[in-house]
């Protein structure tokens, strides 16, 4: 989760500002006069309110196609504000201060916006609905400039002084909590936040009394959106409090059914050591199209094997390499290869660990080839591919691969051959390799006597049954 960067705060100058004119000098006309020198907390002066009514005319046109000239009000301001600031009471201090924070936010200037904002928190008799807003702006406007434990200290005031609780300033106090690293501090005002959320939409669904009947309510839009609970998710996976996300995510599946959220299903049962449910939440992820990546596929035909389905994770496998998804690769293939063989179907595996055996540099790849035809009782193509392995080289194990060599040769009766090749098999092995080559040289010498004997008493038994010649020639 990325930490948020400046805000863009043009709104609040909509949210923030209040009528900062009384109602009688909005519709005055020229021929009314204000009352003179009013010195009362709540009213404008006379001169105060004649330099307003020209500075608010000057950022807010009566006419919409006329421009704004903020440069001219900002000068009627700062005259304002020198001639007459130590003069003004309280109200008429809020009042010019408010202008100010209005141009400054129209500006962006968001550190002036500050200063200005604090200033009003100096007025002794500034309205409690003021000081609450002030305190709010003051919030957003340091998480603006990234100043976070102040933001996280305005809000906070403006909890001790407020007699309710806003979505807003649970929102802006994890958001600063979490931008301070402090992600405990960051999670009870995120619930919060949400649950003040739901609260306010659950009571908004009740239905409403109109003339002594009961009418339902009008249908209101969700307030929570998936951001909203990925936000809280990521606050979960950083405190590695995997059980509470496990229950979030579910929630999230069921309310938007989103890629991201099956993933994150499947790394949820990872950290909580579940395997046979990180792999079935991901294959359930595979059969609703939501696995798009090569590393994915592979993770997953490979984790099939070890919840003893090895040949439905083959299956995904191919299914990568038809989709153009898992690359055709050596690694890829032999991959596949062995996941057949897991599953002890190695007719499948043929395919496969050919495509490898022709790309490897090694003969690795024809020795594991002619293992397979082995198992399958090819002995013709298992003593074709082990000699290519020989042929090739670079083998892990030669002594082994011509130990094979020798057993298919021998299957197909040619004792010489499977004698040179269990010959050089000793030559080529350590120790245990040669006694194990040299019994095998044994075990070559007697089945070829058995065989010259079984073959000397067929010749011998066909020539005693020859038959005699047909009586009809």
């Amino acid at each position: 989760m990325t930490k948020i960067s400046k805000l863009k705060l043009v709104f609040l100058s909509a949210v923030l500002a209040v009528p900062v004119l009384p109602q009688q000098i909005v519709l005055a006309g020229e021929e009314q006069r204000a009352p003179p020198q009013a010195r009362t907390a709540g009213t404008l002066g006379p001169q105060v309110m004649r330099a307003i009514s020209s500075i608010q005319e000057l950022m807010q046109p009566e006419d919409e196609e006329d421009e704004p000239d903020l440069a001219a009000a900002k000068l009627e301001l700062d005259e304002l504000y020198d001639r007459r600031w130590e003069r003004m009471n309280d109200f008429e201090k809020q009042t010019v201060l408010n202008f100010y924070t209005n141009y400054w936010l129209t500006l962006e200037n968001y550190p002036e916006a500050i200063n200005t904002f604090k200033q009003l928190l100096e007025i002794e008799a500034l309205r409690e609905d003021t000081r609450l807003r002030t305190l709010k702006s003051l919030g957003q406007l340091t998480a603006a400039e990234e100043v976070w434990q102040e933001s996280i200290q305005y809000y906070e005031l403006w909890r001790e002084a407020s007699l309710v609780e806003d979505d807003i300033v649970y929102r802006g106090l994890s958001y600063a909590h979490y931008q301070a690293d402090e992600f405990t501090e960051a999670l009870p005002y995120w619930i919060a936040y949400m649950e003040l959320l739901l609260e306010r939409y659950e009571q908004s669904l009740l239905p409403v009394e109109v003339d002594g009947v009961l009418q339902p309510a009008e249908p209101q839009e969700f307030p929570l959106g998936r951001d909203d609970y990925s936000y809280l998710n990521g606050l979960y996976f950083t405190l590695e409090d995997f059980p509470n996300a496990l229950e979030l995510t579910k929630t999230m599946i069921m309310l938007f059914d989103n890629q991201t959220d099956w993933m994150n299903l499947s790394a949820i049962y990872s950290g909580l050591d579940d395997e046979e449910r990180r792999v079935r939440s991901l294959n359930v992820a595979y059969l609703k199209g939501m696995i798009e990546d090569e590393n994915r596929f592979l993770n997953l035909g490979q984790s099939m094997g070890g919840i003893d389905v090895p040949l439905s994770g083959s299956k995904i496998i191919v299914d990568g390499m038809e989709k153009q998804i898992v690359e055709e690769s050596e690694e890829n293939l032999e991959t596949l290869a062995q996941m057949h063989l897991i599953g002890a179907d190695f007719e499948g595996a043929l395919g496969p660990s050919r495509r490898v055996a022709e790309m490897s540099d090694s003969g690795d790849g024809y020795d594991t080839y002619g293992y397979i035809h082995y198992a399958l009782a090819n002995y013709q193509d298992a003593a074709d591919a082990f000699q290519m392995a020989v042929d090739k080289g670079n083998l892990s194990n030669s002594a082994d691969t011509l130990l094979f060599l020798a057993r298919s040769l021998i299957e197909l009766d040619d004792f010489e051959g499977a004698r040179n090749a269990a010959v050089d098999s000793a030559d080529a092995g350590n120790e245990s390799e040669q006694r194990s080559a040299n019994d095998y040289i044994r075990f070559i010498d007697s089945t070829e006597e058995r065989f010259n004997i079984i073959e000397e008493r067929k010749a011998d038994a066909i020539d005693f049954y020859r038959p005699y010649p047909s009586l009809l020639e």
